[in-house]
C-alpha cells in the first residue's frame, strides 16, 4: 500500500502528474488501424500484372469492407475515354449504395464482377498519384463520430447518395466524370478511416451534386425510374 508521501501533491500515485491511473489509460492514444495508403500498398504488393479481383480487395477489412470496395469501384471513372470510366464505375457504385442502403453488414457481389477487377499497376499508379493527397488527409482525419457510420439511418442515407451518384456518373453528363469520381472517394475514405465528420462532409458535397446535377435536370430522376422499372422486371 502506498503512503502518503508516495502520492503526488493532489493524491496522484508519485509521479508529480497528479493524474489517476484510469485516467491515463482512458487518455492514452487509441489503437489506430492501418491507413489507406497502408491498405492500398498491402494490395499492390506483388506481381504488376496481377488482376485485383473485386471479392478479394475487403476481405478482412471488417466495418471498412465497403470503403476499399467503393475505392475501388470509383477507380475507372478517373480513366479519361468518355463514355468508359462513368459506364463501369456508375453500376458498381449503384451495387455498394444498394447494400448499404438495405442494411448489409458486409459486401456482396456477384461472381462475374467478383474474379474481375483492375491490374496491380493500374491500382499502383493511382496510389502514387493520390499518395500526397492520404498523407495530408491522414493528418487530420481519425476514426470519430462513428454513429454516422454505423447506425442504421446513417448507413441508409449514405447508400442512397452512393445509388444517386452511382447513377449521375453513368450518364453521359459532359465533363463530371473527375467531379463525382472525387466526391465517391471522399465516401470512401470516411468509411476507410472510420471519420464520421468526414462522412458529415460528404453528405454534404453528395447532396449539392445530386441537386445541381440530377433534380435540377430532371434526368436523375427519370434515370433512376427506369432503372428501378428495369430491376423490377427482371426480379420478377
Amino acid at each position: 500500500m502506498s503512503s502518503a508521501a508516495d502520492r503526488g501533491p493532489d493524491g496522484g500515485d508519485g509521479d508529480g502528474d497528479g493524474e489517476h491511473p484510469r485516467s491515463r489509460r482512458r487518455r492514452g492514444p487509441r489503437p489506430h488501424e492501418a491507413g489507406t495508403r497502408a491498405l492500398l500498398d498491402a494490395i499492390v504488393a506483388g506481381d504488376p500484372d496481377e488482376v485485383v479481383r473485386f471479392g478479394d480487395v475487403f476481405a478482412g477489412l471488417g466495418n471498412r469492407s465497403f470503403g476499399m470496395l467503393l475505392f475501388v469501384s470509383t477507380l475507372p471513372a478517373f480513366i479519361p475515354i468518355p463514355g468508359v470510366g462513368g459506364a463501369v464505375s456508375g453500376p458498381l457504385v449503384v451495387l455498394v449504395g444498394l447494400q448499404l442502403l438495405i442494411g448489409l453488414r458486409k459486401p456482396w457481389l456477384p461472381g462475374f464482377i467478383a474474379r474481375r477487377g483492375p491490374h496491380r499497376h493500374a491500382m499502383a499508379k493511382f496510389r502514387n498519384l493520390l499518395s500526397p493527397w492520404l498523407a495530408r488527409l491522414e493528418r487530420v482525419v481519425s476514426p470519430r463520430a462513428t454513429y454516422l457510420l454505423d447506425h442504421r439511418l446513417a448507413n441508409a442515407f449514405t447508400g442512397l447518395l452512393l445509388i444517386l451518384l452511382g447513377i449521375l456518373l453513368s450518364l453521359p453528363i459532359p465533363f463530371t466524370n473527375f467531379l463525382f469520381g472525387a466526391l465517391l472517394l471522399l465516401f470512401a475514405f470516411a468509411l476507410l478511416e472510420r471519420d464520421g465528420k468526414l462522412m458529415g462532409l460528404a453528405w454534404i458535397a453528395g447532396a449539392a451534386a445530386v441537386g445541381v446535377f440530377g433534380i435540377l435536370s430532371g434526368t436523375l430522376a427519370q434515370t433512376a425510374a427506369e432503372w428501378i422499372d428495369l430491376a423490377g422486371r427482371k426480379i420478377g
